[in-house]
């Protein structure tokens, strides 16, 4: 079958990622099903597919992995990316087709989440909806380490047969730059016009998503392969954020630009339908606005290309995102929105193969010592 892992593949890949020790002895796969609200479709069902396959293969690869168990949990979908996940996994005992939120009780036994996440070891999480944020949260009290992996597709296999040894030196090297900057000024180009936004980054570390997640109480994107940082979001009295400008997003035909003062999109112009449905959405979820994340993918220089989901597509280039923050380390967290349903955090790229009208003029990041050093230009690094 095309862009199938191997038994090789899939050894090397969980050897890599995670370097399991002794004391891990398990592993688990955990996967979201459709439910009356989000139906289900084909790319869905593909995707069980692939866990269908992992499951098998690591059943059989067990021992030499040296686990006790494999397991694998269902559950219904949060309905949005990165919401909290319900309180009930399903422990699958039957893999079959059709699957829904409903048939899960005849499919497996009920187990709490929380006893799922304090037992299993290693979690790979192909879902629909991105679990990275409530997995980062819940990492804090448990001692698993998770790869999570949001619309994950069979088009994205092969960037699961890189070598991330080298991955992660580049990421680290980028991290170590954003570590050291007090603020960032992007310069985008869209439709003859320039548009600049300056990013306030005192007070904050940056993260790298690398491929390793060998640390207890972690969870990171797979694929991976960008290092990333929270805007300040002034939360410290008499010290407002001073992150401001104009963030151009292209909707299909459509330009939206959003205009941001003290790290919040207070005012989103454009025309179409998708320009009253962000108004709309932002004026309904302010915490929408908040910019949530500066980020920097590198796997376009690995010679990765776009398959049209972001969890992927970030990790290409340049990439800001909106909305929940406080997984990464911010304060906008689900008790920000006024609809739990609504809790979103969405990354806007910057690549040509995704946003062929706007270019990343320059991006430029700002020291603590007081020198200034140009990364990118043309939508290209030039470090």
């Amino acid at each position: 079958m095309k862009n199938k892992l191997t038994d090789d593949q899939l050894l090397t890949l969980i050897r890599s990622v995670f370097s399991p020790q002794q004391s891990d002895t398990n592993i688990a796969i955990i996967t979201d099903v459709p439910n009356e609200k989000r139906k289900d479709h084909e790319r869905w069902q593909e995707r069980r597919r692939i866990v269908y396959e992992w499951y098998s293969q690591l059943s059989t690869l067990r021992e030499k992995l040296q686990f006790e168990r494999v397991d694998l949990y269902m559950y219904e979908n949060a309905e949005s990316n990165n919401a909290d996940l319900p309180e009930m996994f399903y422990r699958i005992n039957t893999i079959e087709e059709p699957v829904t939120a409903e048939l899960l009780p005849s499919m497996g036994d009920p187990v709490a989440h929380r006893t799922v996440l304090d037992e299993i070891n290693i979690i790979l999480s192909p879902t629909e909806y991105s679990a990275t944020a409530p997995l980062k949260i819940l990492g804090k009290q448990f001692p698993f380490r998770a790869a999570t992996m949001p619309g994950f597709s069979r088009a994205m296999i092969p960037a699961l047969g890189l070598d991330y040894q080298k991955v992660h030196e580049r990421v680290m090297t980028l991290k170590k730059r954003l570590d050291d900057t007090r603020s960032a000024t992007v310069q985008f180009a869209a439709d003859g016009k320039t548009y600049e936004l300056f990013f306030d980054l005192r007070h904050r570390k940056a993260h790298a998503s690398s491929g390793l997640i060998r640390e207890k109480g972690t969870a990171g994107n797979l694929p991976s392969g960008e290092t990333y940082i929270v805007p300040y979001e002034g939360e410290n009295e008499g010290d407002p954020s001073t992150t401001e400008g104009i963030l151009p997003v292209r909707f299909g035909k459509d330009l939206l630009l959003f205009h941001i003062k003290n790290n919040r999109t207070h005012t989103i112009k454009g025309s179409g339908d998708v320009s009253e449905e962000q108004k709309k959405f932002l004026q309904e979820e302010p915490a929408y606005g908040n910019i949530a994340e500066l980020g920097l993918g590198i796997l376009d220089s690995f010679g990765i290309t776009s398959v049209g989901s972001v969890l992927l597509d970030e990790k290409l280039g340049l990439h800001v995102a909106l909305g929940r923050s406080e997984h990464f380390g911010g304060i906008i967290g689900p008790k920000s929105f006024n609809n739990p349903k609504n809790v979103i955090h969405m990354d806007y790229v910057y690549v040509p193969s995704l946003q062929p009208e706007i270019t990343v003029k320059f991006a430029r990041l700002q020291y603590d010592s007081g020198n200034e050093e140009t990364i990118m230009e043309n939508s290209k690094y030039i470090v």
